[in-house]
């Protein structure tokens, strides 16, 4: 079964959202003194703000006093309009300010994503839908931007305020209008997250249903060829719509209990208000308030209820985010299947042999691919894999570049088993020519150079030439700089392969590899690359996956395997005289050669 991250991610129950957000703060520690002064300018202006319903009280009391009408509420109304001026430009302030520490945040938290996505092990990769975690990346990422953006322009603000508000209205009013006020957040905060946490279900839904159908959506897309030789279309669509109508079912549930939500709120809101007024009415009436004290608790009102109104939308955001944001953190807790020993050393390359000793492998305990491999390749020679599909020839290329790790005996190169050396310094001195050669969608420049990125221009052009594509390229308008298209689907597939020979001899390995290096190419073009192959491995250990055995009758020695053991080995002379089972897949080839050409 194919697995990917929103798969993986537990009910929200289980999440460790507090753990997350500590996770958090060291990609927000390269920018700590930025942040620090986004937080003042964030006090600077709420100050501002709690000061302007103080001035005001000041200017209403003050129209009172004929004697000072022309004087007093002049320079109130200056300091007023200064307030507002503040408050405006700290807000900005921090936002300017805190934009670097966000964006450098996310740009972080991404890089170290796709690190540690190429650290997991092929098992990983080969399991993972790419349209699905491509979406729950995206999200993910996303996330840490706007729990950023709640907590500094709204969340904190919001604190910063009532708490202002608090201390202005319990030392200069009655201790009931602080109540009121304060009951009111109590009970619409406890409302918001009943409600919130219910409908976090109904979120999590949304997010599996649209990335498995966004994911169905791409694999159709890349699979585009075969959707067509089959005449799948119909069959893609519903399957795609299939999923769209339960997302569509459970959207409309969301919507339906935020509607429920929001009347809640709305009436909490309500209730709070009016009692509000009410007392600081009576107040009035009785002369223990003054007619700039009612306008005063008026526009705190008006001033911590109308964000107050907008806290349930942010902390939904919140929830939603920190939901997305533990997607991307459990796949940062995934350990790396093949990691390097603490002591692990760079591997010293200097004759390149290659030996598997009494190797064993299974991807699952009760699936065992190999059994007792044993057979070396020496300096310079070549040695060839053959037998039929299923027998583990691959595999072998596999453990040789250690995406996977034996289950038992070892491998070495050069005496040093590949487990004791680093990944980097072993994955150096090999190249492969793999049977699907896949290319970026770049230029032809690109996937050539891609084997050693310092290469220069004769290098390239060189290799090219070993890889005889070169004529064919520089028969192109753009030569170089043409673009491949995606997964090299603007090239037929000889072309792919020839540009996947010349990026690995452009790596200049000590070892190389070919599995079904020339499987794409026709059979002038197989026996011109094969010839010049015989060239580049003279001076190389080489190792050769094949099945079409024409290819390899020029090797030092031939593997014959079946069923994840050698059945035989020897040159091809030795194998075709022993009259066994390379002797029957030689007869049994040459025989569809023959009658290829009748057909022909």
């Amino acid at each position: 079964m194919a697995h990917h991250i929103s798969n993986q991610s537990k009910p929200h129950k289980d999440r460790r959202d507090w753990h997350n957000l500590r996770s958090m703060l060291p990609f927000l520690w390269e920018y700590r003194g930025r942040a620090l002064f986004a937080l003042v300018c964030l006090v600077l202006a709420k100050l501002a703000n709690v000061g302007i319903p103080v001035l005001l009280k000041q200017i209403v009391d003050n129209l009172d006093r004929a004697q000072e009408l022309l004087v007093v509420p002049v320079a109130l109304l200056i300091a007023y309009g200064a307030l507002r001026l503040s408050s405006s430009l700290f807000n900005e302030l921090r936002d300017v300010v805190f934009a670097r520490v966000r964006y450098h945040a996310m740009r972080r938290l991404s890089t170290r994503v796709l690190a540690h996505l190429h650290s997991l092990s092929l098992r990983f990769h080969l399991e993972r839908r790419t349209g699905a975690i491509s979406r729950d990346l995206e999200r993910g990422t996303r996330s840490v931007s706007s729990i950023l953006n709640y907590m500094v322009f709204s969340i904190f603000p919001m604190l910063v305020e009532f708490s202002l508000v608090a201390v202005i209205m319990f030392s200069q009013y009655a201790p009931v209008f602080t109540l009121i006020t304060f009951s009111t957040v109590a009970v619409y905060i406890a409302f918001t997250l009943a409600v919130t946490e219910w409908r976090m279900d109904f979120r999590h839904q949304m997010n599996r249903l649209e990335s498995e159908s966004n994911a169905q959506a791409v694999d159709s897309l890349i699979n585009y060829e075969t959707v067509k030789y089959f005449g799948n279309e119909q069959l893609e669509l519903e399957r795609f719509d299939r999923s769209l109508d339960s997302w569509e079912g459970v959207a409309v549930k969301s919507q339906t209990s935020m509607s429920l939500l929001n009347f809640g709120q709305g009436a909490i809101i309500a209730l709070g208000v009016t009692l509000i007024m009410f007392y600081a009415t009576a107040s009035v009436v009785d002369g223990t308030m003054t007619i700039g004290d009612l306008v005063l608790v008026n526009a705190f009102m008006l001033q911590l209820f109308i964000p107050l109104n907008f806290l349930g939308m942010i902390y939904r955001q919140i929830k939603y985010s920190l939901a997305d944001m533990d997607l991307i953190f459990k796949l940062l807790d995934r350990k790396p299947e093949i990691r390097d020993k603490p002591d692990a050393r760079e591997l010293r390359l200097d004759q390149g042999e290659i030996r598997f000793e009494n190797v064993a492998f299974a991807y699952q305990d009760d699936r065992e691919i190999l059994r007792q491999i044993d057979f070396v390749v020496r300096p310079g020679e070549k040695v060839a894999v053959v037998g039929h599909s299923g027998a583990g020839k691959s595999t072998l290329a596999r453990l040789l570049f250690r995406f996977y790790d034996v289950t038992g005996g070892r491998v070495t190169i050069d005496g040093q088993d590949i487990r004791d050396v680093t990944q980097q310094s072993l994955r150096r001195g090999i190249a492969i020519v793999p049977q699907d050669s896949v290319l970026f969608n770049n230029t032809i420049r690109y996937n050539i150079v891609y084997g050693r990125y310092d290469a220069g221009r004769e290098e390239i052009e060189a290799a090219a030439d070993v890889a005889c594509i070169r004529d064919f390229i520089e028969r192109l308008p753009k030569r170089y700089e043409t673009l491949v298209g995606e997964r090299g689907l603007k090239l037929s597939g000889g072309e792919k392969q020839r540009i996947a020979i010349a990026r690995a001899i452009l790596k200049k390995p000590r070892i190389l590899v070919f599995d079904e290096a020339t499987s794409s190419l026709d059979s002038k073009t197989e026996q011109a690359i094969l010839e010049t192959l015989r060239q580049v491995a003279a001076n190389h250990t080489t190792l050769v996956i094949a099945h079409r055995l024409s290819t390899v009758v020029d090797a030092d020695r031939i593997l014959v395997m079946e069923e994840g053991c050698i059945i035989e080995q020897g040159s091809h002379r030795q194998l075709l005289a022993k009259g066994g089972v390379y002797s029957e897949m030689w007869l049994l080839q040459q025989q569809e050669n023959r009658q290829r050409m009748e057909t022909v």
